[in-house]
C-alpha cells in the first residue's frame, strides 16, 4: 500500500535503475523505503530526526540522501526522464526563466563553517541577506508545459540577470541514442529583470529567439540617443502571456514544505532536494 507522500510504483520504476547499490557488506535498509523517507521529509519539511520509524533509522536516510546529493544521483534521474520525454517529442522548447525567494530557517543558517566551502559547495552555502532576512534564491528554467529543465541555487540577494547565462548553460537534455545532449532552447521568455543588452546579445550569439519586455529607463535612454540608440527589441505580447507556466511550476515546487522553506544547511543538499522534487513533477506528467 502506498502511503501519503511516498513514491508510486511508476515513480519508483523510473528512479530505481539509477539508485547506487552496494555489492558487498551487511544487508541494508531497502532502497525504496529509504527514498520514501527522503520524499516524506521534503514534502513535510520535518527534521531528519523526526522521520517516522517505518523509513528506518533517520541517520541512514540522511546519510544516503547526502551521498546521493554529492554524487548527483537526483540530477542524473532528472536528466534521464527529460531525455525520454525529448525522444518522445514531449518537451516544449519554449523555455521560460525566472527566480523565487525562499526564506532560510534558523537551522539552515547554523553551518558553523563560514567561508568553508568544500568541493563544489559555495563558501556562502547559497545563503544571503535580503529584505526578508536570510534567504536563498531558486533560479529555474522550465519548458512550455511548466516542467523544470534546469535549477540554480544562489544567495537571496543575487540579481536575476547575473544568473541568466549560468542557468541556461545548465540545460542539458541527453539523447537516448547517439548525439550530443540538447542544450539550446528554441525560444526564451523572461520578465524585465532579464532585460539587458548583454543578455540579449548572448542569446543572439547562440541563435536563441527571445521575448523579454524592455525596461522603461532603457526605452527612454534608447529614444534619447535618437538614430544611435538602435532599433527597439522585438516583443510578442501573445507569446509573453505563456510566461505564467513558470509561476505555476514554482507553485507546485513550493507545495513541498521542505522547498518552500529552506532547512538544509548546505547548498548541495538543498539543490538536491529541489532536484528530487523536480523529478517527481516530471514523473507525474509523463
Amino acid at each position: 500500500m502506498v502511503r501519503r507522500h511516498e513514491l508510486t510504483d511508476q515513480e519508483w520504476e523510473l528512479l530505481a535503475p539509477l539508485i547506487p547499490r552496494a555489492a558487498t557488506g551487511r544487508p541494508r535498509v531497502e532502497d525504496r523505503q529509504v527514498v520514501n523517507g527522503m520524499v516524506y521529509k521534503i514534502r513535510t519539511g520535518i527534521s531528519w530526526r523526526d522521520l517516522p520509524e517505518r523509513y528506518g533509522p533517520w541517520k541512514t536516510v540522511y546519510t544516503r540522501f547526502r551521498r546521493y546529493a554529492l554524487d548527483g544521483v537526483f540530477t542524473r534521474a532528472l536528466q534521464q526522464i527529460q531525455a525520454h520525454a525529448d525522444a518522445a517529442g514531449d518537451i516544449d522548447w519554449l523555455v521560460q526563466i525566472d527566480s523565487t525567494i525562499v526564506r532560510a530557517h534558523q537551522h539552515a543558517a547554523a553551518t558553523g563553517r563560514k567561508g568553508g566551502g568544500i568541493g563544489d559547495e559555495p563558501d556562502d552555502h547559497a545563503l544571503g541577506r535580503s529584505r526578508g532576512g536570510l534567504t536563498t534564491k531558486i533560479h529555474l528554467a522550465c519548458d512550455g508545459k511548466g516542467r523544470p529543465l534546469a535549477i540554480l541555487v544562489t544567495p537571496g540577494q543575487r540579481h536575476d540577470s547575473v544568473c541568466a547565462r549560468p542557468l541556461l548553460e545548465r540545460i542539458r537534455v541527453p539523447r537516448t541514442g547517439l548525439g550530443r545532449p540538447r542544450c539550446r532552447p528554441g525560444q526564451v521568455i523572461a520578465d524585465k529583470a532579464y532585460s539587458s543588452r548583454g543578455f540579449r546579445a548572448y542569446l543572439r550569439r547562440r541563435g536563441i529567439a527571445h521575448t523579454i519586455p524592455e525596461k522603461t529607463d532603457q526605452r527612454r535612454h534608447r529614444l534619447r540617443r535618437g538614430g544611435h540608440g538602435g532599433r527597439p527589441p522585438g516583443f510578442d505580447r501573445e507569446t509573453y502571456r505563456r510566461r505564467n507556466m513558470i509561476e505555476r511550476c514554482f507553485n507546485r515546487l513550493k507545495g513541498f514544505r521542505g522547498i518552500a522553506t529552506r532547512y538544509e544547511k548546505t547548498a548541495t543538499s538543498y539543490e538536491a532536494a529541489v532536484t528530487l522534487a523536480s523529478f517527481l513533477l516530471w514523473a507525474r506528467s509523463v
